[in-house]
C-alpha cells in the first residue's frame, strides 16, 4: 500500500512539473520554479512575467516577436506562406512601448525620434510627428473581423456556422460574453465571407478586444501563438471542419482618429491634383461656352431689332 501511495505521489509531482513546463497560451514562454512562474523574453533584460491562464496582451506579443526577429529566432512553426491580406495596419509590426500591465502606451516612437499616437490595440491613429506630439489613451470598443473560409464540399448552414464561430471565440480565444455588449455574425455564402462584429461598452477600459483578434489573426496566417500550434482556428460543422483562408481586422475607437492629408502618399495626392485640374478646366470650358452663346444671342437679337426698324 505504501508503495502505491509513493508511486501516486511521484506521478502527481511529475504531472504538476510537466504543467509548469508549458504555457498553453504562449509557445515562447518559459515556465519553472516552485511555485510555477512563466516568463516571456521581451528584451535582453529581465523577462516579462505572464499569466498563462489568459491570452497574453498584444503589446507583449508584438514586443516578443520583434525580440525574436532581432535574435534571428523564428516566429513560424508551420511551413507555408501566410495570406498577407489581414490586419488593417499600414505600419505593420513594430517594437512597442508597453505599460506594466501589457497595455500600449498612448505614444509610440519605435526607438526613433519619429512618434505617433496609437489606440488600445496598438494601431496608429494619428499622423507621425516628433517626441512632442500629444497623445491620450483611446479605447478600441468595436472590432470587425472579415473572415473568408476556404472552399469546401461540405454543406454549410449559416446558423450552424455562426454558432461555431461564437463558440470558438469563447473557448479558444477566451472571450467572455459578459464583457461585451454584442457579438454579431453575418454570413455571405456566395462570397464565402463571414463578418463578425464584437462590441463592448465605450466606457469599458478593462476588456481588451485586441487579444482575441490578434490570436485569431495569427491562427489564420498560420503563425499560431498557442503552445499547441498544430490546432488552428477551425469551425466545426456537420461533415467536417471549415478552415479560414484570410482575415481582415477593422478597429473602431471611442474617438475618431486624427489623420490629415499628411497620411496620403505622393501618388494619391498627385491623382487628387490632376482630377481637381480636370474639373477646373471643365468648369472654365463651360463658362466660356456659355459666354460665347450669350454673345451670339445678343448679336442675333440686335440684328432682328434693326430689321424691325
Amino acid at each position: 500500500m505504501k508503495i502505491l501511495i509513493a508511486l501516486f505521489v511521484v506521478i502527481f509531482v511529475d504531472v504538476v512539473a510537466s504543467q509548469c513546463l508549458q504555457c498553453k497560451t504562449m509557445k515562447w514562454a518559459k515556465c519553472d520554479g516552485d511555485p510555477c512562474e512563466c516568463t516571456l523574453p521581451l528584451a535582453d533584460t529581465t523577462p516579462q512575467s505572464i499569466d498563462c491562464t489568459k491570452l497574453i496582451p498584444k503589446c507583449f506579443l508584438m514586443k516578443a516577436e520583434m525580440y525574436r526577429a532581432k535574435k534571428n529566432l523564428s516566429t513560424r512553426s508551420i511551413g507555408g506562406k501566410p495570406v498577407e491580406t489581414a490586419f488593417v495596419d499600414n505600419d505593420g509590426i513594430y517594437d512597442p512601448e508597453c505599460e506594466n500591465d501589457g497595455k500600449f502606451k498612448a505614444i509610440q516612437c519605435n526607438n526613433t525620434d519619429v512618434c505617433w499616437c496609437v489606440n488600445s490595440a496598438g494601431v496608429r491613429r494619428s499622423d507621425k510627428g516628433d517626441k512632442n506630439i500629444k497623445c491620450e489613451p483611446v479605447e478600441t470598443y468595436w472590432v470587425r473581423l472579415e473572415l473568408k473560409h476556404k472552399a469546401t464540399a461540405v454543406f454549410l448552414d449559416g446558423d450552424q456556422l455562426k454558432i461555431g464561430i461564437q463558440r470558438a471565440m469563447q473557448e479558444r480565444y477566451m472571450l467572455d460574453p459578459k464583457s461585451v455588449e454584442k457579438v454579431d455574425v453575418k454570413y455571405d455564402k456566395d462570397g464565402r465571407l463571414i463578418v463578425v462584429d464584437v462590441i463592448k461598452a465605450k466606457t469599458d477600459s478593462v476588456t481588451d478586444l485586441s487579444r482575441m483578434s490578434y490570436y485569431m489573426e495569427k491562427d489564420v496566417k498560420v503563425l499560431p501563438l498557442f503552445h499547441n500550434d498544430k490546432q488552428l482556428f477551425e469551425v466545426p460543422v456537420v461533415g467536417g471542419n471549415v478552415t479560414m483562408e484570410s482575415i481582415l481586422v477593422y478597429y473602431v475607437d471611442e474617438k475618431a482618429p486624427t489623420f490629415t492629408m499628411q497620411k496620403l502618399t505622393g501618388g494619391i495626392i498627385a491623382v487628387i491634383v490632376v482630377v481637381s485640374l480636370i474639373v477646373l478646366a471643365g468648369l472654365l470650358v463651360l463658362f466660356f461656352l456659355a459666354r460665347r452663346q450669350k454673345a451670339q444671342y445678343s448679336k442675333a437679337q440686335g440684328r432682328e431689332m434693326e430689321t424691325m426698324s
